[in-house]
């Protein structure tokens, strides 16, 4: 089945079987990730090989727990710019790819221009944080949003 976007690999149902087993535990043996899909290993190993060099499978990482971390405090930063320059965005970029703290960025359509998710230890710790992000750029609005609880947390994506 081809995709909307003019990006989109064309998928088959073994694919989605695979990434979805991927998707839920990356770690598993290829023999048993063949047993799972119902096919041989070298057709899984295959079939991995090429949804990789597509740009389907970007990268195998683990999942790591915030709260095991220290890092109990979610915060979503919601961003207005009046600067919609080609030089304001490259250096929003380059700054938001260094702060380790910023685990998600998007830029939207609508009022709010950017989101930012940032994990964090405590309020103080994103004080400091957020003190550091103004002091680098230049923004015209910014409003920060404490996550009180998380209601789902899924890298996996729908295949």
């Amino acid at each position: 089945m081809s995709l909307n976007s003019e990006n989109a690999v064309t998928l088959d149902a073994m694919d989605r079987n695979i990434l979805r087993e991927l998707q839920r535990d990356a770690t598993q043996s290829l023999e048993r990730l063949a047993k799972r899909v119902g096919s041989s290993k070298t057709a899984i190993w295959n079939r991995i090989h090429r949804l990789e060099r597509d740009g389907v499978i970007v990268k195998r990482a683990a999942i790591l727990d915030p709260e095991r971390l220290g890092l109990t405090e979610t915060f979503f930063i919601a961003i207005r710019t009046n600067q919609h320059n080609a030089e304001w965005l490259k250096s929003f970029t380059q700054i938001v790819r260094t702060l380790p703290e910023i685990t998600e960025a998007h830029r939207l359509a609508g009022e709010t221009d950017y989101l930012l998710k940032v994990q964090v230890g405590s309020t103080r710790e994103f004080d400091v944080f957020y003190k550091t992000l103004v002091a680098r750029i230049d923004l015209y609005n910014v409003t920060s949003n404490l996550s009180m609880e998380v209601l789902k947390s899924d890298m996996g994506l729908p295949v």
